[in-house]
């Protein structure tokens, strides 16, 4: 007699620990691990792009190639059969894991280098003759400014930004999106733009749409012979109120105080004494001058910081800070030392003996900053 079925509890089928789930109610999220949007995860899933991303590097067999944000390794496979090495820099451990597995096995493996840690908190990057990469949103600015600050920079760099900034790099005097970064990027390099990606070509997809460029540093005699942390402090300065006259910009109080401190030190370091001489006209001029600027210093039609809160200068951060904090005291108007009249002095000597005093930076072409650049300095004023 053979038993009687019973029939089974609602819910008691595969409940043991190695019961198999139901392949009719698939889950979800079919992915080995979660991409994590902190990381700016979001995964080129279109071959043809990455094609064209490897393509346009003009890779040689001799070359070693640096990627930063590897994901799982659609972009490196590409530039691992065309290159001597690739050098790739992963934030995720599981990423790197995975881009190392994706080769395991092959002769590509012995070809790649995986780095593990945040590219914009290395010492300095890897030397390489060309940077690619589907790069991170967040680290798109200050990937570009290492960069360029290298010694030897690579031949090429390719690579995909967010549309707007992609813009940025290309964008020319008087475009709505000319910044420090546009100035930069022009003077160091060659910039052009390649191809726009839409968002449907990442998994998961992005709320913006993408851009490629192609960036050619300068090298050996073309690079500019002009230190780049130099040349960088004074656009930052410039740009920090991209709207607003240069005069407004450089005679704000902390970046007076900057000028101050560099002036003192670079008198200091070259054994020159500091000139305390200013005549009383100068005074007179440069005081009702910071007066009246104080006076517009909430109009005009400046719209904000032109840069993102990660570019901007420590002076100004701190001043920020500190401006916080003492909120309920006034400040002076007067500056507190003979020193600081003779540096308020030298900068209204530089804006108005180059013509740029009412100009904005935004209007301003790469010529017009060195012109400004070497006008400081000839007034003992520097900014690195």
């Amino acid at each position: 007699m053979g038993k009687v079925k019973t029939p089974k509890r609602a819910g008691a089928a595969g409940t043991g620990p190695y019961d198999r789930k139901s392949a009719t109610k698939p889950t979800a999220n079919t992915n080995i691990f979660r991409f994590d949007k902190d990381f700016g995860q979001h995964i080129l899933k279109n071959p043809g792009i990455s094609d064209a991303i490897v393509e346009k590097a003009y890779l040689k067999p001799t070359d070693v190639v640096l990627e930063v944000g590897p994901g799982t390794g659609n972009i490196t496979v590409r530039a691992l059969e065309k290159a001597r090495k690739v050098i790739a820099v992963e934030l995720d451990p599981r990423m790197g894991a995975e881009v190392t597995k994706r080769v395991q096995g092959t002769p590509l493996a012995k070809k790649l280098e995986v780095i593990l840690g945040d590219v914009i908190k290395m010492p300095e990057l890897p030397p390489c003759d060309a940077l690619i990469s589907n790069t991170p949103y967040q680290i798109s600015s200050p990937l570009i400014f290492k960069m360029l600050a290298m010694p030897n920079p690579p031949r090429v760099a390719v690579l995909m930004f967010q549309r707007e900034f992609a813009k940025r790099l290309v964008a020319q005097p008087g475009d709505a999106l000319y910044s420090r970064l546009s100035v930069n990027v022009n003077f160091w390099a060659t910039c052009r733009h390649i191809m726009k990606v839409g968002k449907q070509n990442f998994k998961p997809p992005p709320k913006v749409e993408s851009d490629v460029v192609r960036i050619e540093p300068l090298l050996g005699s073309a690079r500019p012979n002009i230190a780049f942390e130099e040349f960088d402090g004074l656009l930052r300065i410039a740009f920090n109120r991209k709207n607003k006259t240069l005069r407004a910009g450089f005679n704000q109080k902390e970046v007076l105080a900057m000028c101050e401190r560099n002036y003192k030190v670079y008198c200091s370091l070259n054994n020159i004494a500091i000139d305390e001489t200013v005549d009383d006209a100068s005074v007179k001029d440069v005081t009702s001058m910071e007066m009246e600027l104080d006076g517009d210093e909430d109009g005009g039609d400046d719209d904000g910081m032109d840069e993102d809160d990660e570019d901007m200068p420590v002076f100004f951060k701190e001043v920020e800070d500190s401006s916080a904090a003492k909120d309920t005291k006034t400040p002076s108007r007067h500056p507190k030392s003979r020193v600081a009249l003779v540096v308020r002095a030298k900068v209204e000597k530089v804006l108005t003996g180059t013509d740029l005093a009412d100009k904005r930076a935004r209007q301003c072409d790469q010529t017009d900053f060195l012109k400004l650049l070497l006008a400081f300095h000839e007034e003992g004023i520097h900014f690195s």
